[in-house]
C-alpha cells in the first residue's frame, strides 16, 4: 500500500500530480497543517517536522519533495518518469529535482517575504540568479531534462506555476509560460488537479497557502 500525506493546494501538490503520473494505485491521508488545533503530535512519526508532503510504501516512510520523486519514481520504472542509474541524463535528473527544493524555493520565499541579502549569505543564492538559471535552460530545453517529461517536471512546473501565477513572484516570462503549457497538458495532470480540488472541499477554512 502506498499512503500520501497530503494537504491541497501546499508543497505536496507536485508530489499529488506525480502519483497521478505513476497510475499506481494510492491511499490519500489528509494532514491539515493549518488546522486551529494543529497537526496531532503522532504525525512526528511519519514527518519529524509535521508537515506535507510525505509517503509510506509498505511501511518504507520517505519525507522531502525531491527524496519522494526520486524514490516514487525509481520504485515505479514502468512510468519512465527518470532516467535509469547509468544512463547520462541521470545527473542532470537528480540535479533539477534537488534543485527545486534548495534553490528554486528558499529563493522564492526570501523574495516573497522582501528579504534583502547577498549572493553569499544563503547556500540558495539570488533570486535574479535562479530566474536567470531557469530562463537560460527552459529556453535551450523542452522540459526539465532534454526533450522528455519526467519526474523533476511535476516538480518544477507545479513551482512555477504557483510562484509566477498565485504568488506573482516569479515574472511571467514567456519561455516559462511556454514551458508550462507542455508540462501541463497531459492527462495525469488533469486528474490531479480534479482530485486536489474535491480534496480542498473537504478542508476548512479553504485558505491556501504554500
Amino acid at each position: 500500500m502506498l499512503k500520501f500525506y497530503c494537504l491541497p493546494w501546499s508543497r505536496a501538490s507536485g508530489v499529488f500530480w506525480l502519483l497521478e503520473e505513476l497510475g499506481r494505485p494510492y491511499q490519500i491521508e489528509l494532514v491539515d497543517t493549518r488546522s486551529p488545533g494543529g497537526v496531532p503530535e503522532s504525525y512526528r512519526a511519519i514527518q519529524p517536522n509535521k508537515k506535507v508532503p510525505a509517503i509510506d510504501h509498505d511501511g518504507t516512510v520517505v519525507t522531502e519533495r525531491a527524496a519522494i520523486c526520486i524514490y516514487l519514481a525509481d520504485a515505479f520504472p514502468e512510468a519512465r518518469l527518470a532516467p535509469a542509474i547509468g544512463d547520462k541524463r541521470r545527473a542532470a535528473y537528480l540535479t533539477r529535482l534537488v534543485y527545486c527544493d534548495s534553490v528554486f524555493d528558499p529563493a522564492v520565499a526570501a523574495r516573497a517575504q522582501g528579504l534583502e541579502y547577498t549572493g553569499n549569505s544563503f547556500s540558495f543564492g539570488l533570486f535574479e540568479d535562479m530566474v536567470a538559471n531557469l530562463e537560460k535552460l527552459l529556453a535551450a530545453e523542452p522540459y526539465a531534462v532534454g526533450d522528455s517529461f519526467t519526474a523533476a517536471d511535476t516538480q518544477l512546473a507545479s513551482g512555477i506555476h504557483f510562484t509566477m501565477n498565485i504568488l506573482n513572484v516569479l515574472p511571467k516570462l514567456p519561455v516559462f509560460e511556454q514551458y508550462l503549457a507542455r508540462a501541463t497538458d497531459r492527462p495525469a495532470y488533469r486528474s490531479y488537479q480534479a482530485k486536489e480540488a474535491e480534496l480542498a472541499r473537504q478542508v476548512t477554512p479553504i485558505q491556501f497557502r504554500r
